[in-house]
């Protein structure tokens, strides 16, 4: 009973977005521009699952081949939705822009939760930045791969792709610090463009394509080119899968920008992996049907197995061009989005302390209403993620592995400090506008833990045998550089600042009454940023 009479105090009396953050324990600085529509069309272009699945899918068809990648994405689309639910309903409780970090640091009990919620937010950071370097890259070998086909004699090397990918970082961050008055309808341009080129491209490769592979060979043959045995292979491509459907808490990072936030971000946290898993498996089973020699694939000059397909398929160096440059187009557009998604995900860690200089990464420039210098450090960290690839032809692939641990890792904690909050007796209902009753919401929550768990143990098998240098799977690497970070930073002043969204004190027992929020209205209680409430 107290602990329902604490979340009515917090959550019953809102009848705006505005009020329901503040009584979280925040100001609104961010100008709210996105409807429901637009921020589908924000969460769908970093999700994307069709076209991410176009940059792994050679290791699936190595790894277990077609058979597994198509009922592997099944499986997968269907265990993301138990992840996604219980964070949408999360996200519906608690519309801020923290997101998983916030979540823990609500959900799980007083004694660890803020040293679990800072550990959350440095996986949740990390895994963003780290995702934004992967996908400028993915635009860059796009665009180069598309050079290649008009120009078979021009190669590709590795800082060509570093440089490009550089280009693609500043313009997302151009678009962000001058045109993010423009975000929400560049995301309702990006849904119709998404959706309209899946099907050109999707229908294109169909009725081209004279040499299809026969449905045996997509349902049935077992293909295993990797060295590993057959079920360590069949693992490895399920992990292609995991990686399609990934990033959709985008959503949740975006709230305070949201008209309905607490409304609207669940269901488009949701519709976005409905959207995702559909658009995926379609054009999966078309490249599938449409792929040549897997060996020659593989082999491309053109550094991208698809743009291999689309011009096998098509004969046509125009029409290839044509088709890459369509998903090219969402690749960047992704870039701009993942970069806002990563800023905001900045300034919340740093408007809660969990940065050095949080109060410089903070600040939202107040005619503008963006976060300025959260906007560079997104920049930077991903210019710096991407120069990895200028020394070592394995850095791509260690991109990848920081970003994917970074997600699974903290989508993770959220579920199982719910879970953990559940149980203990901390937090035994949620009740934002999006709720579903308590045995599904658990269940659901058991369900979506254990996949993650699954996924984030999985992810550090290497992916062919025998292992060397430039085979090697460095996302335990990864895992340990992320948890070292949060571990040093939580000593050097984690520790001493940071405390979680406002609100949380009170609902989690560390101070008695919301006057302990709400007193310091506007007040720079840790000497940090203006947005803080105080507690």
């Amino acid at each position: 009973m107290a602990e329902n009479q604490k979340t009515l105090e917090v959550f019953g009396d809102v009848t705006d977005e505005d009020g329901r953050l503040e009584n979280l324990g925040y100001e609104q600085e961010l100008k709210r521009s996105f409807g429901l529509l637009s921020m589908i069309g924000f969460s769908f272009s970093v999700v994307t699952s069709w076209t991410a699945l176009s940059g792994v899918f050679i290791v699936g068809v190595t790894s277990g081949g077609p058979p597994v990648m198509i009922f592997a994405f099944i499986g997968v689309s269907l265990l993301t939705l138990a992840v996604a639910i219980p964070m949408a309903e999360m996200c519906s409780m608690y519309p801020v822009a923290g997101g998983q970090y916030s979540w823990v640091a609500a959900l799980a009990p007083p004694r660890f939760a803020r040293g679990l919620s800072y550990i959350t937010g440095w996986f949740m950071l990390i895994g963003l930045l780290a995702m934004g370097a992967t996908n400028n890259s993915i635009a860059s070998n796009f665009i180069l791969g598309m050079a290649n086909v008009v120009y078979p004699e021009y190669i590709i090397e590795r800082w060509h792709t570093v440089l490009l990918a550089y280009c693609v970082a500043f313009l997302s961050a151009g678009v962000n610090l001058w045109g993010s008055h423009l975000l929400h309808k560049i995301s309702k341009f990006i849904l119709v463009w998404n959706v309209a080129s899946f099907v050109i491209i999707t229908v294109t490769l169909l009725a081209t394509n004279d040499h299809k592979q026969s449905a045996s060979f997509v349902f049935q043959d077992f293909q295993n080119t990797t060295g590993l045995g057959t079920a360590m292979a069949a693992i490895v491509g399920i992990l292609q899968a995991c990686f399609g459907m990934c990033c959709y808490d985008g959503p949740s990072h975006m709230t305070e920008e949201m008209n309905s936030a607490s409304t609207e971000a669940p269901k488009a946290i949701i519709l976005a992996v409905c959207l995702g898993a559909v658009t995926g498996f379609a054009f999966l089973l078309t490249l599938c049907f449409c792929i040549g020699d897997i060996a020659a694939t593989a082999q491309s000059s053109t550094g991208v197995p698809v743009i291999q397909i689309m011009y096998d398929s098509t004969g046509n160096k125009v029409a290839t061009c044509i088709l890459a440059s369509l998903i090219a187009v969402i690749v960047i557009v992704a870039g701009v989005n993942i970069l806002a998604e990563g800023s905001r995900s900045t300034f919340a860690f740093g408007r809660d302390h969990g940065l050095p200089f949080s109060r410089t990464f903070s600040k939202v420039e107040r005619k503008s209403q963006v976060p300025v210098n959260a906007v560079f450090l997104t920049l930077a960290v991903q210019l710096a993620l991407g120069a990895i690839e200028f020394g070592t032809v394995t850095g791509f692939s260690t991109v990848v592995s920081i970003s994917t641990a970074g997600f699974y890792l903290s989508y993770a904690m959220a579920l199982f400090s719910r879970l953990v909050g559940y149980f203990t007796g901390h937090v035994t209902t949620l009740k934002g506008p999006f709720a579903l009753s308590t045995p599904i919401s658990i269940g659901l929550n058991c369900i979506g833990l254990l996949f993650l768990l699954f996924a984030s143990i999985t992810f550090n098998f290497p992916s062919t045998s025998p292992v060397t240098e430039s085979t090697m799977n460095y996302t335990s690497a990864a895992v340990g550089i992320i948890g070292l970070i949060s571990i040093i930073t939580w000593f050097t002043t984690g520790q001493r600042n940071f405390a979680g969204p406002g609100a949380v004190s009170y609902l989690t027992g560390q101070s008695s009454t919301m006057r302990d929020v709400h007193a310091a209205q506007g007040a720079d209680v840790y000497s940090g940023s203006e947005g803080r409430k105080g507690q």
